[in-house]
Parts: C-alpha cells; structure tokens; sequence
C-alpha cells in the first residue's frame, strides 16, 4: 500500500514557510482549543450560547488584539494573528468574530484613532479580556453602503447627543464599550458608548441558523448625551471605520481556512472509517476526486493567506488585495465544507460532525466585512479604475 503523507492536509509544505515561533503560536492555540472548546462547540452551537468564561482564558494568552504594540497586548506579528485566527475559525466561526471584533475592530478602532486617554482606560482591560468591545458602522437599512449612514450625533455645547441604531452587531450584547460610527456637521466620526450610558440599550438577535455560537446584536440611542472625550479625536471620515474593517477581513482570509481544513479533517477521517461495498469510501475514485479538489483548494488558499500575511507585515498590503483573499478563500471554504458534507451523507447533518455548522457559520462570514458583490467590485476597481458601486 502506498504511503500517506505525515500532515494530508499540508499537501504543499506550506508549514515549512513559517518561522519556529509563528508554528508554536499555531500550536499552542491550537491545543487550548482542543482542550477547553472543542468538546463542547457542537453543544454550544445547538443552544445558541457564546462561552463568556471562556474570555479570560483568551486574554491570558494574549489572543486579543494581539498584533498590536503596547497597552498590555501581544506585538505579534499578521501572520501570528492569522494563523490564530485559522485555529480559532477551525472549532468555530463564532469564536474567531469574538477574537476579530475585540481585536481588529474595537481595540483596533481605539489604537489607532483614539486619544492616549482611552487607549490607556480601555485597551489593557481588552487585551486582557477584563472588559469586552464591539463595533458599530453596519445599519438595518445601510449595509454595504456604510456613507448613507442615519445614526447622527450632533453637538450640544461641549458634548454630544448620538441618536440612531446599528444591527448585526457581533458582541454588541456582552460588550462594555462600543465603537459608533455616526453623521456629524464634520461628517462621519467615531465615539466610544460605555455600556450603562443613559440612552443606549442593546437587543440580541435571535432564532439564528449561522454563527449561533456568537453574540449578535441591535444596538439603539435615544438622545445618548456623550461627553467630549467620547469623540475618537484622529478619526475622520469613511477612512476610519473602513480601515478598522480591513483589519478584520485579514483575520477572516485566515479563519476561513481554518473553517475548510477542519471540514476536509472530518470528511478524510470518516471516509476512511465508513465501510461500503466491502472497502472504505476513501479507496472511490469519486470520493479521492473530491478529497484532491478539495486540497488542491484549501492549499491555495493557505498560501493566499500566507502570502498576504507577509505583505502585511511589511507593510506593503492594498485594501484590493485584503479584498481578493477575502473573496477568494471564504468563496472556497463554503464549498469545501460543502463538498465535505456530502462525503458524510446523512450524518453529515449532526452536529457530531462539523462541516455543515461551518458552512451555516461561513454564509455570515461571506456577507459579513463586505459581501462577494462589494469585494469584486474593488478588484475591479483596482483592475479598471472605474467604480462601480452606483
């Protein structure tokens, strides 16, 4: 009988491109989660509940905002951050939008446009998991076009009074701080909304068929009176917020692998126990089919993923480019997790198995930080030098 390779996953030896600390960031996030969630993920997702107590433990090994410098967070470097995030999206898609958020949208949003004040109040107490963000630009009626925004914040002598709502608001529920994108006489500017402030009030989202292991949520404010200081001072414009999202759809390009490998993982274990015809179902010629698509794709996508990690960390990475390794490896995760459900047959429906819980979960990651519609019109965009979103 022929060989199996060591890691069939690892088809190319992509592994053998990373630096020795950046595999034992791997790993080591890798057996947390093999340990205290994965176990209990299949459950969690069915009873539509996010691990809170689990928060703690991921601020301890620095996950949260863990590629920025200072204020009590890690420094690592993307491509650490990436592969976390492929760990993390590999039990869940829910657990990785927790990580994302708190890092690449609050915390992200306060370290770089906040004053040394709120950096100082708020980071050390994210990074360490002792406190809770979330973020909020996406409206009911004003999804792909964040410009047409209605929540509005106007001044009132020395303060400001937020009116508005946002939805689809990942943590919005359990978070202690929000980031708000509103409306001004200045145009679009940002606001930190301590939980607790008269005014605001939060509405979780229920009866979900994807990312149930997650927190999501409306967020309302009625006549919210915010002092100066609430104002994120180097925040100006659509910029703000939009660099904050391309912070969260690098974390994405990874997780998403994360999502396919771990639905290839199952789809080659089982096809290699279950019994047809007298021989497993992995020896099929359709099934291998399957199984070398499938590789052939999740490989590609990790070097994608790989290749614009080192980019970023050289800081040489195009918004165009976040775009095409968004598209591209969410796009192929859903149908490998797809495809891998279909080597399960029926009892790829339970939840003993996770495939079809990352496809559910990934039909959010593929709307959610730009849809397929909004990224291929930046990759044409920048092919063209037309804009096409009107």
């Amino acid at each position: 009988m022929a060989s199996v390779m060591k890691d069939p996953l690892d088809l190319l030896d992509v592994s053998s491109l990373l630096s020795e600390e950046e595999r034992d960031i791997q790993r080591t996030v890798r057996d947390f989660l093999d340990d205290r969630v994965r176990p209990h993920i299949g459950e969690w997702f069915e009873d539509g509940r996010f691990p809170r107590e689990l928060v703690p433990e991921l601020g301890k090994m620095g996950l949260l905002g863990m590629h920025l410098e200072g204020y009590g967070c890690a420094g690592t470097n993307a491509v650490s951050y990436g592969l976390a995030c492929l760990e993390l999206e590999g039990v869940d898609s829910g657990l990785r939008s927790f990580v994302s958020v708190q890092g690449s949208l609050s915390m992200y949003s306060i370290w770089r446009w906040g004053s040394e004040e709120q950096k100082q109040e708020w980071l050390p107490r994210l990074a360490a998991g002792e406190a809770i963000g979330c973020f909020g630009l996406t409206e009911p009626d004003f999804g792909s076009n964040p410009s047409g925004m209605r929540t509005r914040a106007v001044r009132d002598g020395a303060d400001w009074i937020l009116d508005g709502s946002k939805m689809w608001i990942t943590n919005g529920g359990i978070a202690d701080v929000a980031t708000v994108w509103a409306q001004t006489e200045d145009g679009i500017r940002g606001f930190l909304v301590p939980r607790g402030t008269p005014g605001f009030t939060t509405s979780d989202i229920k009866h979900k068929l994807s990312l149930r292991a997650s927190v999501t949520s409306e967020l309302a404010f009625d006549n919210v009176r915010l002092p100066a200081s609430a104002q994120l001072p180097e925040a100006r414009g659509l910029g703000g917020p939009l660099a904050c999202l391309n912070e969260a759809r690098f974390g994405i390009l990874f997780g998403a692998v994360g999502a396919a490998r771990d639905s290839l993982q199952a789809a080659l274990s089982y096809a290699d126990a279950r019994i047809q015809f007298d021989k497993p179902i992995s020896a099929f010629q359709l099934t291998q089919k399957k199984l070398a698509d499938m590789a052939v794709s999740l490989n590609s996508s990790m070097l994608l993923a790989l290749h614009l990690g080192r980019l970023k960390d050289d800081h040489r990475i195009r918004p165009e480019q976040v775009s095409v390794g968004k598209l591209n490896n969410v796009r192929e995760a859903i149908a490998i997790a797809r495809e891998c459900r279909t080597i399960l047959g029926g009892s790829g429906i339970s939840l003993e198995y996770s495939p079809l819980r990352h496809a559910n979960n990934l039909e959010s990651v593929r709307t959610y930080e730009g849809t397929d519609e909004v990224h291929t019109l930046t990759i044409g965009q920048a092919l063209t030098g037309h804009p096409a979103y009107r």
